[in-house]
């Protein structure tokens, strides 16, 4: 159902993200955790789960990172050997900057019967050196598993600096991506004029509109939302206040979260362009972790009776 959704730009896909456990864990600990992970997802409906690839991404800021950064295991590795109980496909993020091309060359062909998903990524900064490029990441997998659907990330906050995400996109698709999902999403505004320069530059060009995934995470502490801050998500400065001075920080961020990821479907459904919504946690409390997966079903829910007045 996910390729066709995909191949077909339909509105409405819905995921889930998770960052696979550290390395340092035991077996023993990665199979608790796992175990843990399957009860909460598997009488999830959802059309896929993203499994990220973590980076360090030091160069990017000068702040100081607010959780220290620790190797996690390769999510292809951990799907395979940790997650093969779900029944749902899994989108592998590829930091293909991490990767020779002989390795990714090996990933690529690796499995090449079967359909699979993947969001390659960029360098987290023009400091970062990078082994492959995406170009060189694109080229290679066209060449190498032509059945391979992958997607790339939008960063509709950086739209507000440079004007041309819409343009990045453009030029993503051309190269062979099928859709995008963006980093945490609270600033409507960056995200709204990001969508309507897409929209009328698709337009004018005679361009099909890919579906684009809004990403939506619960914050559930200051700590929380520092480290969002760290990892360059835009928290508009009367949302941040909203978050910090609630009784409840959590249930705040939900209701925020939910109010800009539906009134960006709302102006996707007006122009036809085929919004879904990937949802994660980025902190490992209990509390936010289970906040996220309610929101799952609140975000399908909402999604499904704005398709059902659509039509």
């Amino acid at each position: 159902m996910l390729k066709e959704k995909i191949v077909n730009k339909e509105t409405g896909i819905i995921t889930y993200g998770i960052t696979p456990p550290k390395q340092s864990n035991t077996p023993e600990k990665l199979a608790e955790i796992s175990q843990k992970l399957i009860e909460r997802l598997k009488d999830l409906d959802i059309d896929g789960l993203i499994i990220y690839d973590v980076q360090d991404e030091a160069e990017r800021t000068t702040q100081e990172r607010p959780f220290p950064y620790l190797q996690t295991i390769d999510p292809t590795a951990y799907s395979k050997e940790y997650l093969s109980e779900l029944e749902v496909p899994k989108i592998i993020y590829r930091c293909v900057g991490k990767y020779t091309e002989t390795q990714l060359s090996e990933w690529l062909t690796s499995d090449a019967e079967q359909d699979r998903f993947s969001v390659f990524v960029g360098a987290s900064s023009s400091k970062q050196e990078v082994r492959l490029g995406l170009p060189e990441a694109y080229s290679l997998s066209k060449r190498l598993n032509n059945e391979l659907v992958f997607g790339g990330v939008v960063i509709p906050e950086r739209h507000l600096k440079n004007n041309d995400e819409h343009l990045r996109i453009a030029n993503k698709v051309r190269n062979g991506c099928r859709f995008f999902v963006s980093q945490a999403t609270y600033n409507v505004e960056a995200s709204k004029n990001f969508l309507s320069d897409y929209y009328y530059y698709c337009q004018n060009n005679e361009i099909e509109m890919v579906p684009i995934l809004f990403n939506i995470a619960p914050c559930g502490s200051q700590k929380t939302l520092e480290f969002m801050k760290w990892l360059g998500i835009s928290i508009p400065r009367w949302l941040e206040n909203e978050l910090i001075y609630s009784n409840d920080i959590l249930d705040k961020s939900i209701r925020l979260s939910q109010e800009v990821f539906e009134e960006l479907m709302d102006f996707g459904l007006e122009k036809g362009i085929p919004i879904g919504c990937s949802i994660e946690s980025v902190s490992t409390r209990k509390v936010e972790i289970e906040a996220s997966i309610q929101l799952v079903r609140d975000v399908k829910y909402s999604m499904e009776q704005k398709l059902i007045q659509k039509r």
